[in-house]
């Protein structure tokens, strides 16, 4: 059981550590950079950019595997001093997740079913995207994820002083 118990803490925070930093990365790099290109560009890239990470490794390996691991090792770790920051972890990163499904896949979708740029009016499909909508509820996403990252980063300290 310890194994179980180490095992997927260590997966929940290193998936956990991924999605967040998935998340900052579009929070202070990409959508900012964005933010400064002309519409044909961003309508293109923001929409390649959301093909591309629709794929098994990111939606295993981050998206998924945070939210799946956190639980199995909240799971695992029932009745130990781990289980409070585990949970907690798993709560704040569902919001993220039901962040995600309601509010920015849908906006994502709608600029990637927009059409080709070559052939729409880029300046209202990046209109009626709404970037700034998108960037604040990617900024829940953000302020959700770090501390369940954290806090999953202290249940492994728990851990591990219970299992010397």
């Amino acid at each position: 059981m310890t194994l179980l118990r180490t095992s997927s803490l260590m997966g929940a925070t290193l998936t956990m550590g991924l999605i967040t930093g998935a998340f900052a990365l579009y929070a202070h790099t990409i959508m900012p950079g964005l933010r400064k290109t002309d519409d044909r560009t961003f309508v293109a890239a923001f929409g390649q950019m959301d093909r591309a990470i629709i794929n098994p490794w990111f939606m295993i390996t981050a998206f998924g595997g945070a939210l799946v691991l956190t639980l199995v090792a909240g799971i695992a770790n029932r009745g130990t001093p781990a289980l409070p920051p585990i949970a907690a972890a798993f709560g704040l990163y569902l919001v993220a997740v039901i962040v995600t499904v309601a509010v920015n896949v849908p906006m994502n979708d709608a600029i990637k079913a927009a059409g080709d740029p070559a052939h729409i009016d880029v300046t209202q499909v990046r209109a009626q995207f709404n970037e700034a909508r998108w960037a604040a509820w990617n900024l829940v996403r953000v302020a959700t994820s770090v501390p369940a990252f954290g806090l999953l980063a202290w249940a492994l300290v728990l851990c591990g002083r219970a299992n010397p």
